[in-house]
């Protein structure tokens, strides 16, 4: 996650994935904080994330903690820490000429894409400065003329499986030269994710729908790095009931919220892993614990079309927990069950459906 503010629900069902996938799987949940874009950056926000995470008891394997120290040996988990080394693979990329130096001002892009749009052309980086003469780029460099450096993507197919979406393939003449570094010397998302991706060992990234038009950009740098790229998995979008995608402006969309309001986290984690997944085979279930939902999480039950954020069906899942947490501790008292007898718990389970 980015530490911009609040954790959104989307990225706690992302969370809840990786974290079903990886307990499923005998792997590790890895946490990182994605905080490149000084510009969204709220103090406090990764204390938050984290306090969140610990609430809803998605405890990770590897990552930062809130005293500013590090879990695992694959760090450091917050890629502000780790410029130095996203700068020395930018370079890497200039060598071997899949990537280069972009001088052009805020200006000329503005025209540019003006241009494009008058034209009824896709908006795309034309290119301008990439024949750029090595002795003009040096010019322009000693001169402290500001600079972003932009990955050369290749005028070829590229292909990759989806484990949600299946096959899927683009051309890369209609993706644009992202811009890997930017003039404040911060990478983007682009390079710094699969670089980190890559050092730290990750063999699943499950993300959202949003990022899949960027997946080719990726497949392309792990390419030129002679990386091998991890498996994608991309979730459907989260959408409001007409259908159009969850924003702020039709309810909360901050975990945070809904906590404040009084929801149990058994409700909440109900709710959110239902927003694009479901058991299938005729299970008519759909109350799990997070016990129960690790060994039921697979991802080709993951659904490809968008998911309805339905208060609704999230106040049926508070009111069911409460319910059950009452009679839970209603047969505690009255002796009909003890919690620490496993057989007689699902025995009690059981008889009241």
């Amino acid at each position: 996650p980015s530490p911009t503010g609040y954790l959104h629900v989307g990225g706690l069902r992302t969370a809840l994935y990786c974290y079903l996938f990886a307990r499923k799987n005998g792997g590790k949940f890895i946490l990182r904080i994605e905080d490149t874009d000084r510009e969204r950056y709220v103090e406090g926000a990764v204390e938050n994330l984290i306090n969140t995470l610990e609430w809803v008891g998605l405890a990770y394997d590897e990552g930062p903690t809130k005293d500013g120290k590090d879990i695992g040996n694959l760090g450091p988990y917050t890629q502000s820490k780790r410029t130095e080394i996203y700068r020395k693979y930018a370079q890497e990329l200039i060598d071997k000429g899949h990537a280069y130096r972009c001088f052009c001002t805020k200006e000329r892009l503005e025209e540019m894409r003006k241009r494009q749009e008058e034209n009824h052309l896709a908006p795309m980086y034309d290119r301008k400065c990439l024949e750029l003469p090595k002795s003009e780029v040096e010019t322009n460099i000693k001169a402290g003329i500001p600079f972003v450096i932009r990955q050369k993507m290749p005028y070829e197919t590229i292909k990759f499986k989806d484990l949600i979406r299946g096959n899927i393939q683009f051309d890369g003449k209609t993706v644009d030269d992202q811009i890997l570094m930017k003039s404040d010397g911060f990478p983007t998302y682009h390079l710094a994710n699969v670089v980190d991706d890559h050092l730290m060992e990750i063999t699943h990234v499950i993300r959202g729908e949003e990022w899949l038009p960027s997946t080719p950009k990726h497949i392309a740098l792990y390419k030129s790095f002679g990386w091998n790229p991890p498996e994608f998995a991309h979730l459907p979008l989260l959408l409001n009931a007409d259908k159009t995608k969850l924003s702020k402006r039709q309810g909360h969309v901050a975990v945070e919220e809904y906590i404040k309001e009084g929801y149990l986290k058994e409700a909440i984690i109900n709710f959110v892993v239902f927003l694009g997944w479901n058991p299938g085979s005729g299970e008519e279930n759909e109350i799990y614990t997070l016990d129960q939902l690790e060994k039921a999480f697979t991802l080709d039950k993951v659904h490809k079309a968008g998911a309805i954020f339905n208060l609704e069906k999230l106040d049926w899942f508070n009111w069911r927990w409460k319910k059950q947490n009452f009679l839970e501790k209603l047969a505690v008292l009255t002796g009909k069950i003890d919690l620490s007898d496993e057989k007689s718990y699902q025995e009690f389970l059981k008889k009241r459906g």
